[in-house]
């Protein structure tokens, strides 16, 4: 395969109408985005890029006003979208567009399963099956700067150019095994929890240690970072360049009622812009009545039996789970502790672990089965 990609360099909207007329004849392409995420709440898209199969397209989104074809492309529902690692993708289409990827697959997903690794880099693909070795030089590179040099758009081009012979590729092992449907639901998973809204009321369990404040603590943790998460997404700015987490933790703790007491641990800036605020809401939280505290943070390590229980449960899930997959495949470390979770709570209907769904379910329920064993021998 020629190293050097030939591409369309598309920065007006009657070129992205061309474009994605173009792509409507495919029945597969493939999908990548580049953007730059250091200091803003949200990430700033630099550039968009295609493949159909014939044309690599590399889309402006700092000159084109409508995107309405690139937007009917994104949901139309004869064409396979493919991506790589496609999370943070995701979520740029759904932030910017207001529209994910219908439908869609992910190669990363889809090596997971044909034996290539648990989360393969897309450079170790284009390794794997061209023997190519990518220049990735340029993936530090300000995708919001003009002009980008012919490095850079190299880089971005071979994103697509390469990854859909590989989908094809990967897809003939794939279909070889019997987990088409398993990457199809792991795929729907992946973007229906970019769907699911986040609820600001519960950010602040998310912060590190919170679990060392009392419920009256929490309190006040919970005002403060529904505050700063606010703050983030009106201002567009990371939330640690609003006020640091740990910052908002000791606040929480010491509950001051002078700036000077916050000048101890907070940089100055911080204080001189939002000191009075962050005062003002600590006072606010003591007049919450205790019933409405939240409840205290109980971390699941120290939970009675986590370690007898977590040692068993990665030990019976080797017995059940499907023997031509990783076990993190099956079943990650996060997704065990869902399971032990979920038996300590009394088996919650509402709340069943990932364990118990879809393709995993046959298996899961094996495991359920010895994990019930176990604890009535050990009750």
């Amino acid at each position: 395969m020629n190293q050097h990609i030939d591409f369309n360099w598309i920065d007006t909207n009657e070129k992205l109408i061309i474009a994605c007329r173009d792509c409507k004849h495919a029945s597969v392409v493939a999908l990548d985005t580049e953007f730059v995420r250091i200091r803003s709440f949200f990430p700033k898209l630099g550039l968009l890029q295609l493949f159909d199969g014939k044309k690599v397209y590399l889309i402006d989104p700092l000159t084109i006003s409508d995107f309405t074809p690139f937007i009917e492309l994104l949901k139309n529902p004869n064409i396979l979208k493919v991506l790589h690692a496609c999370g943070e993708d995701l979520e740029v289409f759904q932030h910017y567009f207001n529209q994910l990827p219908e439908p869609m697959i992910d190669t990363q997903v889809i090596g997971k399963f044909i034996g290539l690794g648990i989360s393969v880099g897309f450079s170790k693909l284009v390794d794997h099956y061209y023997q190519i070795k990518l220049d990735k030089s340029s993936s530090r590179t300000d995708w919001l700067a003009r002009p980008l040099n012919e490095k850079q758009l190299q880089y971005a081009a071979a994103d697509v150019r390469y990854l859909l012979p590989i989908y094809q590729k990967m897809q003939v092992s794939l279909i070889q095994t019997c987990w088409q449907k398993a990457v199809e639901e792991e795929c729907h998973y992946l973007k229906a929890k970019k769907l699911i809204e986040f609820d600001v009321d519960k950010a602040y369990k998310k912060i590190g240690n919170a679990w060392q404040l009392n419920s009256q603590q929490l309190s006040v943790l919970q005002l403060l970072e529904n505050w700063r998460y606010k703050e983030a997404q009106k201002r567009d700015l990371a939330l640690n360049f609003v006020v640091k987490e740990q910052s908002l933790l000791q606040i929480a703790k010491l509950q001051p009622k002078h700036t000077a007491c916050l000048l101890e641990f907070m940089h100055p800036n911080e204080v001189r812009l939002h000191g009075k605020k962050l005062l003002l809401l600590v006072e606010q939280a003591k007049n919450i009545a205790a019933e409405n505290y939240p409840e205290p943070i109980h971390r699941l390590i120290d939970a009675p039996h986590y370690k007898r229980d977590m040692h068993f449960l990665k030990k019976a899930v080797q017995e059940c789970q499907p023997q031509d997959l990783p076990t993190e495949v099956f079943a990650s470390k996060r997704q065990l502790e869902q399971l032990f979770k979920w038996q300590m709570q009394g088996q919650p209907q509402d709340q069943k672990p990932e364990l118990l769904f879809g393709w995993r379910s046959e298996f899961g329920n094996r495991l359920l089965e010895k994990y019930r064993i176990f604890l009535q021998a050990n009750q």
